[in-house]
């Protein structure tokens, strides 16, 4: 089942929105209060989701409330990384959720956490369960990232590849399992962590590794994931034959589905980090998403039978 609607993935962070074609994410702000309306208007009990921060900045979240939009969602995300990419120690987890915690009352989910195994599979192992350690009862949802490694034939969702080293390398070795499915060290602890921790895996169109996913998550004992649906996506022959696919493979699990990516054609530039021009149009695109994987409940009915005198 859906169990919430994640606004976009880490906007705050260059390689997913362009702060160049957006100074102040102004136009982010306005995307997002469109669409955290537009999800209400379709099923008001759907939790609303600010897509997970990168990096975790407290002054992003005072920016958004000052611009209204942390008056149309639920929950605020954030993404960590501190093994791999973020400039502080794995140590500093609470402290950077207290950081959060500190510039708004929502409540605040992990929606990415991960280690590599770019560098020895023995260190994403330790770094599982020092994780788990360190946020397992301080936060309703924590995704980890990921299931899957990235195929290497597969880019990266970045912008800056080569240019910093192994930073860009590091994406492909994020999964518990290889790319071929086989399992690593971290795969062999992971289940002593499941229920209370999740997963994000996210499926590209068609994914080929969508079956054996299913399969994995369930002998792991996941129960919550999170993944996306892809405004971009949407544009493609056979979209929602392949969304309605991934949504039934998934309807064991709770996920939460993130809405993101801007089509070439309706971006301010061709990109998918691009600003939409048309702010609406992704509004109506995430609508159109609840209407038709998580519609609203009608409210049960009431026996006004009268009884007989």
């Amino acid at each position: 089942m859906i169990e919430a609607a994640m606004l976009w993935n880490e906007p705050n962070n260059k390689s997913h929105w362009d702060p160049e074609l957006d100074p102040g994410w102004r136009l982010f702000a306005q995307t997002a209060i469109m669409a955290g309306r537009a999800i209400a208007a379709e099923n008001p009990q759907l939790p609303r989701v600010l897509g997970g921060l990168s990096p975790i900045d407290p002054g992003f979240i005072t920016n958004m409330t000052e611009q209204g939009v942390l008056d149309h969602v639920d929950v605020v995300a954030v993404h960590g990384f501190p093994l791999d990419w973020n400039l502080w120690e794995l140590r500093e987890w609470p402290a950077k959720l207290d950081e959060i915690a500190a510039v708004t009352d929502l409540p605040i989910w992990v929606s990415e956490v991960g280690v590599s195994s770019f560098g020895a599979e023995e260190v994403q192992a330790w770094g599982l369960g020092r994780t788990a350690e360190l946020l397992i009862g301080r936060s309703a949802r924590i995704h980890w990232y990921s299931l899957y490694d990235l195929p290497r034939a597969w880019p990266a969702t970045t912008r800056h590849k080569e240019a910093e080293g192994s930073s860009y390398y590091r994406h492909f070795a994020m999964g518990l399992l290889r790319e071929d499915g086989r399992p690593k060290i971290a795969a062999e602890a992971f289940a002593q962590y499941t229920p209370a921790m999740g997963l994000c895996q996210w499926f590209h169109f068609e994914d080929h590794r969508l079956d054996e996913a299913v399969r994995w998550m369930k002998r792991f004992g996941v129960k919550y994931i999170r993944t996306g649906l892809s405004w971009a996506d949407s544009f493609r022959p056979n979209a929602l034959a392949w969304f309605d696919r991934m949504i039934d493979a998934l309807a064991d699990f709770d996920v939460t589905v993130t809405f993101c990516f801007t089509p070439d054609h309706l971006g301010l530039a061709p990109h998918h980090t691009s600003p939409p021009r048309h702010p609406e149009q992704f509004a109506e695109f995430c609508a159109s998403m609840v209407r038709r994987y998580a519609p609203a409940r009608p409210a049960p009915s009431m026996n006004l039978a009268v009884a007989r005198c």
